[in-house]
């Protein structure tokens, strides 16, 4: 059972068809709380200020430490980096969010952790890019 709230979260059409593909359309179950709770929108008309797959975030941690961060898929997840794997806590609580809510996530230790998305710097659909 998912804890997201109606309106909370945005997918495009696209991020959820190849998502729900990941490991053969036999997603986990915290994607599948996701996709299956997301508000879909075509590609087109994603709102900017919302995370999609290789959107580059800042956010600020619980700690007060910013960080930008960019949201992508595993095979391309370096998180010295900061590419962060959708699949990951963190990456699956930044998923479908927008500038100013909050991604909550726990850590394998059972330790909350909080961040806030303070901005969208990069989003592939705001610049057009409506297939990556």
């Amino acid at each position: 059972m998912s804890n997201i709230a109606p309106g909370e979260l945005w997918l495009t059409k696209l991020d959820h068809g190849r998502l729900f593909k990941l490991h053969g359309g036999q997603p986990p179950e915290p994607l599948t709380d996701v996709l299956d709770s997301a508000e879909l929108v075509e590609s087109a008309h994603v709102r900017p200020d919302v995370v999609t797959l290789y959107s580059q975030v800042l956010v600020t941690h619980d700690d007060g430490e910013q960080r930008k961060l960019t949201l992508c898929y595993p095979e391309d997840a370096e998180p010295s980096e900061g590419f962060i794997s959708v699949l990951s806590p963190v990456g699956l609580a930044l998923l479908g969010r927008c500038v100013g809510s909050h991604a909550h996530w726990t850590l394998p230790s059972g330790k909350q952790r909080v961040l806030s998305i303070d901005a969208v710097l990069f989003q592939p659909e705001s610049s057009g890019d409506y297939t990556t």
